[in-house]
């Protein structure tokens, strides 16, 4: 499943971003990519580019500040508790991913990394950019590790850069999603609780 706006409430980038001062250009330019109106990997280092001269320091603040979707905990739990194998992919960042990943039991993360100098960002994103085709690549990976063939597969994103993955699954479920995405996506989850997504799974998959 995607972060952002899915598994928590909010846009790290945002968040970060309010410490950088450069919040309100950031929030206009992710609305226009998870709308599909912009180039993913383009948004991103433009969006990026705005928090050089943050100190890494800004992790543990952001990290506090993030608030898990409701029903999310609930959520992921069950999924283990059936033995079903969770993965994260995120077009954010492992630095604040991970650690989320790890107090939800979730061994499988895929994000951005984003250049530390001296322990300040430099406003660069280091390795390669987290974009649709790697969200898509990342379900396939996942599915493969564990012998789960892609139309047994569930996908769970709200925005865009969420689409291709959400093809790519057996059952792509747009959850509080942008029109683009809940159009095109096999079933739309609007509002409420995460752990609602388990009700549509069972349905598909009983």
């Amino acid at each position: 499943m995607d972060v952002d706006s899915t598994l928590i409430t909010g846009e790290v980038i945002e968040m970060l971003a309010a410490h950088a001062g450069s919040l309100e250009l950031v929030t206009d330019v992710t609305e226009r990519a998870m709308r599909g109106e912009l180039d993913f990997t383009a948004s991103l280092h433009e969006r990026v580019a705005t928090l050089a001269g943050l100190p890494v320091s800004v992790f543990d603040t952001v990290g506090q500040e993030i608030t898990l979707t409701d029903g999310a905990g609930q959520f992921v739990d069950e999924l283990h508790r059936r033995g079903w194998p969770v993965g994260l992919v995120s077009g954010g960042f492992t630095e604040l991913v991970r650690p989320l990943a790890r107090r939800l039991g979730i061994g499988f993360v895929r994000a951005n990394s984003l250049q530390v100098r001296d322990g300040v960002l430099t406003g660069a994103v280091e390795g390669p950019v987290i974009d649709p085709h790697a969200k898509a690549e990342a379900l396939k990976e996942l599915a493969g590790m564990h012998g789960v063939p892609l139309d047994h597969a569930v996908a769970i994103g709200d925005g865009a850069n969420d689409l291709l993955m959400l093809r790519e699954a057996g059952l792509g479920v747009a959850f509080n999603a942008k029109p683009v995405v809940a159009e095109q996506a096999d079933v739309a989850v609007a509002g409420g609780r995460l752990d609602a997504v388990l009700e549509v799974i069972d349905r598909h998959h009983p």
